[in-house]
């Protein structure tokens, strides 16, 4: 029986620009160490919050090699690889196996739409190219097209493919996929609002954007889980909803941007076409780290 790629809680860790819209290696390294020093079990660069979508393939590529090279083994990476072409999928995902990653996330081909066969002919063709195993990931709010159960099953029977990171938010989904796949293909949550429902179903953990400002809650969120204390885990889950739904009040990584320069960790812009966070929406995210106490509401400023 394959092990699964970790368990419990990996940030989707977000790319840091300097002023003049190039990466900021140094600060990139700065959350590196903060997400490792708060505990999380692995980390994963350049995926939707790394903002892949407008990084050069140099770039890239160049934050794959950085990270690896910087976390140095203290917990495992996880590159983000995926194409709406198979072959430029290949190419990301053999530069990442070359720089050291641990493993591979590859979302499903955007904008193609692409059939079931599709799906699987595309993820196989990855998996026969590179020793990498591969987790799926599933976001059709985005991408426009979603797995089945039946196509997880097929695929499930690859040695390569660990598993999936859903984020369809189907837990029926989910729960036919543990029927038919069983507990050699593991899943992780991609939604921070439904981790401990994920997790009672049998999930490993989660892929997070919360992470990046609260590393801590989903290192104890995930681990509660795992220990099979779930009564103890949703009190969390539900006391902060407040906060994870106002990280998602613009796309993902608008919000998650803003509130880290809120907590004084200026990581940057964006680049177009996302733009900075609405001056209503800020003050709503303002508010929501205020009553979590990620921020110090009489000092406007971080909470010690």
């Amino acid at each position: 029986m394959r092990e699964p790629v970790f368990t419990g809680a990996c940030p989707a860790i977000v790319t840091p620009f300097d002023q003049s819209g190039a990466i900021h290696y140094d600060r990139f390294a700065q959350l590196i160490d903060e997400q490792i020093a708060a505990g999380v079990d692995a980390i994963c660069v350049v995926g939707t919050t790394g903002e892949c979508s407008t990084l050069s393939l140099r770039e890239h590529i160049s934050a794959v090699n950085f990270c690896v090279k910087y976390v140095n083994h203290r917990v495992k990476v996880i590159a983000g690889a995926g194409s709406n072409d198979t072959s430029a999928a290949v190419y990301l995902s053999q530069h990442a196996e070359d720089s050291g990653a641990d493993a591979l996330l590859h979302v499903t081909p955007y904008y193609n739409k692409c059939s079931q066969e599709g799906l699987i002919r595309h993820y196989e063709y990855i998996a026969d190219r590179t020793e990498l195993p591969i987790i799926l990931y599933n976001v059709p709010s985005r991408t426009g097209v979603s797995f089945t159960a039946d196509t997880y099953r097929t695929l499930s029977q690859n040695p390569k493919i660990n598993g999936v990171k859903e984020a369809s938010g189907n837990l029926s989904l989910i729960t036919h996929t543990r029927y038919l796949c069983g507990d050699d293909f593991y899943i992780w949550s991609g939604n921070d609002d439904q981790v401990v429902p994920m997790m009672s179903l049998g999930a490993k953990g989660v892929i997070s954007v919360v992470a990046n400002i609260a590393p801590q809650l989903m290192v104890n969120m995930t681990h509660l889980c795992l220990d099979g204390c779930f009564e103890e885990a949703s009190k969390l889950q539900i006391t902060y909803m407040d906060l994870i739904d106002t990280l998602f009040l613009e796309v993902n990584p608008i919000p998650v941007k803003a509130a880290l320069g809120l907590m004084g960790r200026d990581v940057g812009g964006l680049r177009l076409p996302l733009c900075e966070i609405s001056a209503s929406n800020l003050e709503k995210l303002r508010a929501a780290m205020e009553r979590t106490g990620l921020l110090d509401a009489s000092k406007n400023s971080v909470a010690s």
